[in-house]
């Protein structure tokens, strides 16, 4: 088998970029020659972030595909999120930096068990976390973020049942805000999940002014000692807005380029991660496995190319859909 199609067969580009290239020169060259558009998500590395023409969390990320007019759409983060530009885009060619960047939440959530899920409760409607496969969109009504899940469901009429998921500590704080009694999938992200209770409590002490603002995905017991939830976009502008000086920020450590940049006068410190972690931060595997040696050669060869089934695609299409006309 030859180089070209080991690389077609495992859909990984894995090639060493050429010597003496500068790849941020040539990413860019690419990007208008082949009429491309780089969408990153804010837990990738900043150095990707700088190239990106969008930034943005999940919903924003959306909203991005849908309305970008390239002809080649390049999406740095994992691969859930470029099955959603290709659900969006069924004409356009849809690629990633690394086949291999997946999700924890959305590996939690396999086809089969959750269609056997569904079937226990006929009745219900179906609101489904954007950090979901392509299959499990498909099986849903509407798709929601954590920037939107409380407007998702408080769209849905109060005498329906709901099946939430795959997150479940997302699901029990929008049950909790909404007053609704959500019938939870019992997934979770690894990286949310994975933040030190314990160290927390002593950063929290060494920085008693500190504000600590949590993203939804954490467990219920750190949202309830946070002086903000949101999503990754209602982060950044809480702390980009408040008054205060020092924040502790219980989310994936790649948002803390961004909040930075926009906030150079305030101490911004990410919330610790279990001592079995690889970093003292909280920090996504997946995302990391975006690199800008990786975007080079995604660009160069136009691959790994993301594909979803049309019978798939199409049924995910109208939950996607669904949700970002509620998201108006």
């Amino acid at each position: 088998m030859s180089t070209e199609e080991e690389v077609k067969r495992i859909g990984y580009i894995s090639r060493s970029v050429p010597k003496n290239v500068d790849l941020k020169a040539e990413i860019l060259r690419m990007k208008k020659e082949k009429n491309a558009v780089i969408l990153a998500h804010y837990y990738v590395d900043g150095e990707i972030q700088d190239l990106a023409d969008f930034v943005g969390d999940s919903l924003g990320l959306a909203q991005a595909a849908e309305q970008t007019t390239a002809d080649m759409i390049v999406f740095c983060g994992v691969h859930f999120m470029g099955e959603t530009a290709k659900i969006l885009n069924p004409n356009k060619k849809v690629v990633i930096p690394d086949f291999n960047a997946g999700c924890s939440l959305a590996d939690s959530a396999p086809k089969e068990d959750f269609a056997a899920f569904k079937a226990q409760h006929p009745e219900a409607v179906v609101v489904s976390y954007i950090n979901c496969t392509a299959d499990i969109k498909a099986m849903t009504d509407i798709i929601c973020t954590s920037s939107n899940a409380l407007k998702v469901v408080e769209s849905i009429p109060a005498d329906r049942q709901i099946i939430f998921a795959p997150d479940a500590n997302l699901g029990r704080f929008v049950a909790k805000k909404t007053g609704r009694d959500l019938i939870l999938w019992d997934g979770a992200c690894i990286v949310h999940i994975d933040i030190s209770r314990e160290k927390l409590a002593k950063l929290r002490a060494e920085h008693p002014n500190a504000l600590l603002v949590a993203h939804p995905e954490c467990k219920e017991d750190i949202l309830m000692e946070a002086d903000y939830v949101g999503s990754t976009t209602g982060l950044l502008a809480y702390v980009q807005t408040s008054p205060n000086k020092e924040f502790i920020v219980a989310t994936e450590a790649g948002i803390m380029h961004k909040m930075k940049l926009a906030n150079p006068d305030k101490l911004i410190i990410p919330a610790p991660a279990n001592e079995q972690n690889f970093c003292a931060c909280s920090e996504c595997p997946y995302m990391k496995m975006n690199t800008v040696e990786k975007l080079y050669n995604c660009m160069y060869y136009e691959m790994p190319e993301i594909h979803v089934p049309e019978e798939t695609r199409v049924k995910a299409l109208k939950a996607v859909k669904a949700m970002l006309e509620i998201s108006k």
